[in-house]
């Protein structure tokens, strides 16, 4: 499989990562980045075998199996559905995987577009963030036909550790949905108990630590101790749009009458974050809403 060739479109904080373990895997690559100079960088740094397309029609036209991963559900509209999209360059047997974070209505939409192409499509959102994007260990939540998913699970293997297919097209969005909804509640609890800590005299480092070990422990924890330690907040996974995301889950619960208060509640200090200008940092800065509220830093 190592033979065929990869269009990957968009290569942003996670993309870029993504694609560089399919060429490391010893993949062709066909790039394409809205910032052609993204692209060209990308390729220049990542070796060999990597081409850059200047349109997503071009990318699909010189490959076998395109991804995508791109920031919201209008930039997969236009890349895939616009008038020089993937779609506009598929053939029949292609095979197209959009890895983004998108409404199940779209990914829906684009499979119905490329079924009547002949092609297959798969919506396979990831969680892991940044690191999970470069060490290849991304959670990967697939929607989609079954055969279509055991064609693309040999390059799955390459970028993540743990995947799972949920149904037909939109169920990988609407798994990723949830996932989005867990990682808030969770980052905002995470929040709350450092700084009662801290506010308390009790040292958040070691707080971590001791929670860990115990019914408490997550994987927020794990990965974002030093975003919240140290206030660093240079974006893994941008608060924005994480905010989007939820955006998408709420919207997704109305339509089918779900009560999601604390989700509500999480958009919310999100959307204050974000209408703060604070929207590019990463989701970890949530820290900082109670932090404010608390008038204490840890």
């Amino acid at each position: 499989m190592p033979d065929t060739t990869i269009g990957f479109i968009g290569l942003g904080i996670m993309g870029a990562p993504m694609a560089a373990n399919l060429r490391q895997a010893g993949y062709p690559l066909v790039v394409h980045n809205r910032t052609r100079a993204k692209a060209e960088e990308f390729a220049s740094s990542a070796g060999n075998e990597i081409d850059v397309a200047d349109t997503p029609r071009e990318v699909a036209e010189r490959s076998e199996i395109v991804i995508t991963m791109l920031p919201d559900s209008p930039d997969v509209e236009q890349v895939y559905l616009g008038d020089d999209g993937v779609i506009a360059g598929t053939r029949t047997g292609q095979l197209l995987i959009d890895m983004s974070s998108i409404a199940p209505s779209v990914a829906r939409a684009v499979a119905d577009a490329a079924s009547e192409l002949g092609a297959s499509a798969l919506d396979a959102p990831v969680s892991g963030g940044d690191v999970g994007a470069r060490e290849g260990t991304l959670s990967i939540m697939v929607g989609g036909p079954e055969d279509a998913f055991e064609r693309a699970r040999p390059l799955f293997e390459v970028m993540g550790k743990t995947i799972v297919r949920l149904g037909e097209a939109g169920a990988g969005q609407t798994a990723k949905a949830c996932n989005q909804i867990l990682v808030a509640v969770t980052i905002e609890a995470v929040s709350e108990a450092l700084v009662l800590a801290s506010k308390a005299g009790v040292d958040p480092d070691r707080l971590i630590e001791v929670l860990s070990g115990g019914l408490a422990g997550n994987r927020v924890m794990e990965v974002r101790r030093r975003n919240f330690l140290e206030h660093d907040f240079t974006p893994g996974f941008k608060l924005a749009l994480h905010h989007k995301d939820l955006g998408i889950a709420l919207r997704t619960a109305r339509e089918l009458d779900v009560y999601v208060p604390t989700t509500a509640l999480v958009d919310q200090m999100l959307a204050a974050l974000e209408a703060a200008g604070d929207g590019g940092l990463d989701h970890s800065a949530l820290l900082t809403v109670i932090e404010q509220q608390s008038s204490h830093r840890i």
